[in-house]
């Protein structure tokens, strides 16, 4: 069974905006694995584990969803369906702004039993919510990016985008910062992390910002062939 980095409950807020909702969440107070997926007998894993970080908000984190249906569960269980030796470790948690997630990350990093060999980063739909600076979030993406990179952890970046109601400036800094850190600090990216979902109302849940389940399917679906490339990249 999983066991997250989750803090707190989110409160639930209104709109459409193409991010996580949620509360601001205190720093995690300690990190756990999460155990490996049991496959079936006669699926082959293929070389030694390799170990990923889903460091997130709540769209990592699986929000409203049983344990086993978030996004790092399902592409563990989809990575290893493939003979793909993977472990995914779920540092999620719920309402975090770019901010909070630089706050904790050292943390994170710190109480990690083993070494990662990839880092998949998740954060900005929150400071998107809340109508944060979007040059504020791209300054604590940078900090985010600079302590993997410090470390030497190769990173998928999860990009996002912002509704046209934000405004075409806020809207052209906002979804330009994703694209801009993966290009600066050699890093892997999916454009808008929310792409096979986005406006379906069958996918999401009631506040229509969340995926359902089956979203969630139909996001790693979409992205495993992005993370293991990524996982490719970094073992050369």
């Amino acid at each position: 069974m999983y066991r997250r980095l989750t803090a707190g409950l989110m409160a639930v807020l209104a709109g459409a905006l193409l991010a996580a909702c949620g509360s601001e969440a205190p720093i995690a107070e300690e990190t756990a694995l999460a155990a490996p997926v049991v496959v079936e007998e006669d699926i082959v894993l293929d070389g030694p584990e390799r170990r990923i970080l889903a460091f997130g908000d709540s769209l990592f984190a699986g929000y409203n969803l049983a344990e086993n249906q978030g996004y790092p569960e399902q592409l563990e269980r989809a990575l290893r369906s493939e003979g793909v030796n993977v472990r995914v470790i779920d540092a999620a948690v719920s309402g975090d702004t770019t901010q909070a997630g630089l706050q904790r990350l050292s943390f994170v990093l710190d109480n990690l039993s083993e070494p990662i060999d990839l880092a998949m980063v998740e954060l900005g739909g929150n400071d998107l919510l809340r109508g944060l600076s979007a040059e504020a979030a791209k300054d604590n993406l940078t900090a985010i990016m600079e302590e993997f990179a410090a470390r030497d952890i190769p990173v998928l970046i999860m990009g996002m985008r912002a509704p046209p109601n934000a405004g075409p400036e806020y809207q052209a800094e906002f979804d330009g910062m994703y694209p801009a850190l993966a290009e600066q600090y050699g890093a892997a990216l999916v454009p808008f992390f929310l792409e096979p979902v986005f406006g379906n109302p069958d996918l999401n849940l009631p506040d229509r910002i969340h995926p359902t389940a089956e979203g969630i399917s139909l996001i790693v679906e979409a992205t495993t062939d992005d993370v293991v490339e990524a996982l490719r990249e970094a073992s050369r």
